[in-house]
C-alpha cells in the first residue's frame, strides 16, 4: 500500500468576489464606531508618571507599562502626538520613538534577562489594535516555559509580579542605564570617581 503524500504548506481558496462583501461590512463599521477616549493622548498630556505607568519620555514620544500585559514588564512606546502611522511622523518624532523603543530593549534584558522578545505594532482595529489612531509599540519579553495551561483551559495569565514593583524596578534600571551612558560619554569620569571615593574612603 501505498503511503498517502505528505502535505506541504497551506491550501488557498480564492475567493475574489468577497472584495465588495469585505470593503462593505468595513465602511459601515467606520460609521458605527464611535471615537474612544485615547489612552496615550491622556496619558501624554499630564505628568503623572506613576499612576500612569510611565517609565520614560521624550519630547515626541513615551514608554510606559501595559496595564493589562500579556507577560511581566511588557512595555509600550507611543508617541505624544495622536498619529497612527510611521509614516506620519516627523524626523523627530521618529527618533525619539526608536530611541525609547531601544532604551525600553535595554532596560528589560538588563534587569529581567529574558530569553527572548515579541515586538509588535497594530494598525488598525481589524489588526488588533486597541487604540488605532495612535501608533504605538507592544515589547513583551519571554521566557523558556513561560507558556502554560492556564490561559488556555482557564484564559488567565498569571504574573508574578505586581505592577507597582515592575514600575519601580524599571524606572531604577532607567536611571542606571543613563548614568553608565553619561560616563561612557566622558572617558575616565568614572574612574576618577571611583578612585576618589577610595581615597575618601581611605582618608576617613
Amino acid at each position: 500500500m501505498t503511503p498517502p503524500a505528505t502535505k506541504r504548506g497551506v491550501d488557498r481558496l480564492w475567493a475574489p468576489w468577497r472584495g465588495a462583501y469585505i470593503e462593505r461590512v468595513s465602511s459601515q463599521t467606520r460609521k458605527r464606531a464611535a471615537p474612544e477616549p485615547c489612552l496615550f493622548c491622556r496619558v501624554a498630556a499630564r505628568a503623572t508618571d506613576r499612576a500612569d505607568l510611565v517609565i520614560a519620555r521624550r519630547p515626541h514620544a513615551l514608554l510606559m507599562l501595559n496595564r493589562f500585559p500579556y507577560s511581566p514588564a511588557h512595555l509600550m512606546v507611543a508617541v505624544r502626538r495622536h498619529a497612527g502611522r510611521i509614516t506620519e511622523l516627523s524626523a523627530a518624532e521618529r527618533e525619539d520613538f526608536l530611541a525609547l523603543a531601544a532604551l525600553a530593549e535595554r532596560v528589560l534584558e538588563a534587569e529581567y534577562q529574558p530569553h527572548g522578545m515579541n515586538l509588535g505594532a497594530n494598525y488598525g482595529r481589524v489588526a488588533g489594535a486597541g487604540f488605532p489612531g495612535h501608533l504605538h509599540l507592544h515589547l513583551v519579553p519571554r521566557w523558556d516555559g513561560d507558556t502554560n495551561f492556564m490561559p488556555v483551559i482557564g484564559e488567565t495569565r498569571v504574573l508574578p509580579e505586581s505592577l507597582g514593583r515592575t514600575w519601580t524596578r524599571l524606572r531604577r534600571a532607567i536611571r542606571e542605564d543613563v548614568a553608565s551612558a553619561r560616563d561612557a560619554r566622558t572617558p575616565g569620569a568614572g574612574r576618577g570617581a571611583r578612585r576618589g571615593a577610595k581615597r575618601g574612603a581611605a582618608r576617613g
